[in-house]
């Protein structure tokens, strides 16, 4: 990888122009979360992808509202006063579920600091839920990190999500500008943990925050130690001007030298271009999640 040959920040690149685009499905998707009054972090964070996956009929459903205990300055969800949980979301997920007919979802949510367990009772009702709606659901989570309470992140694990996801976003010297309120080795703690307990482990970081090659490449080391087995990258855009600015525009070059690093250090499936997001709709994870399910367990 060569973190010196990609373009500095100023006007995006061609690569990174994108339309919304519209169908059926787009419609059908949009109007059955209007109708169960759920929130995305396709909407709430500003995803450029969200026209390609409401066309595929995947959403990635936010938990526990649409406000943060948080202040990550690379986030656009909202940062006012929190709001009680509300104790019929996890049915009316798992309703909406059923009624679509998907055959998987994402789960993610706000971190919920004021809360004794983070909100990980609520995850873990909201998991089962969607199994006992819809027997045969791909489930997958991708869970803040419970402040590093190991019992938190068991209750979610439990629940048996199909794919446990936590993000470490960045490397860890940029922790203090991006993530002031997270944790480098908490969150690897998070994954080592999921990892353990057998889950099927995923990850992600954003590139142009002003990384270097040579953390990039510790931050896959570390989390392949850790026992990830997915993982995922992308360029960082900047939500508004009150937030982080991109230090570079990453070319899709590069991010095919990082799946390649990806790869031949022992990652099962990676996704790096561009304009992935650790919830992306790419063609391929839910074929390699089903069949790992079925082979039973996961190999770190």
């Amino acid at each position: 990888m060569n973190a010196q040959d990609t373009p500095e920040r100023g006007a995006k690149p061609p690569w990174l122009r994108v339309t919304v685009g519209q169908n059926d499905t787009f419609a059908a998707t949009r109007t059955r979360l209007r109708a169960y009054g759920l929130h995305t972090v396709c909407e709430e964070a500003a995803c450029p992808n969200l026209g390609r996956c409401w066309r595929h009929g995947r959403a990635t459903v936010m938990l526990l509202g649409d406000r943060c205990t948080r202040g990550c300055r690379f986030c656009n969800v909202d940062k006012r006063a929190v709001l009680p949980p509300d104790p019929d979301e996890p049915q009316r997920v798992a309703q909406a579920l059923r009624e679509t007919g998907l055959k998987e979802v994402v789960l993610t949510s706000v971190t919920r600091d004021d809360l004794p367990d983070g909100g990980a009772a609520h995850w873990a009702r909201t998991v089962e839920a969607l199994h006992a709606a819809a027997p045969g659901v791909l489930v997958e989570v991708l869970v803040p990190d419970f402040n590093g309470d190991p019992a938190a992140v068991d209750t979610v694990i439990r629940a048996r999500p199909e794919v446990f996801g936590h993000n470490l976003e960045t490397v860890p010297r940029l922790y203090p500008q991006a993530r002031p309120q997270a944790d480098y080795a908490r969150s690897l703690a998070v994954l080592r943990q999921a990892s353990a307990a057998g889950m099927i482990t995923k990850t992600s970081v954003m590139l142009g925050l002003g990384e270097t090659a040579a953390e990039l490449e510790q931050t896959l080391r570390d989390a392949r130690a850790a026992g990830c087995s997915i993982f995922y990258a992308g360029q960082y855009l900047q939500p508004t001007p009150r937030h982080l600015p991109v230090a570079r525009y990453v070319e899709p070059a590069e991010f095919d030298r990082l799946r390649a690093a990806a790869l031949s250090l022992g990652f099962e499936f990676v996704a790096s271009a561009p304009l992935v997001r650790s919830s992306y709709h790419e063609d391929g994870q839910s074929e390699f999640v089903r069949n790992r399910t079925r082979e039973g367990g996961v190999r770190n």
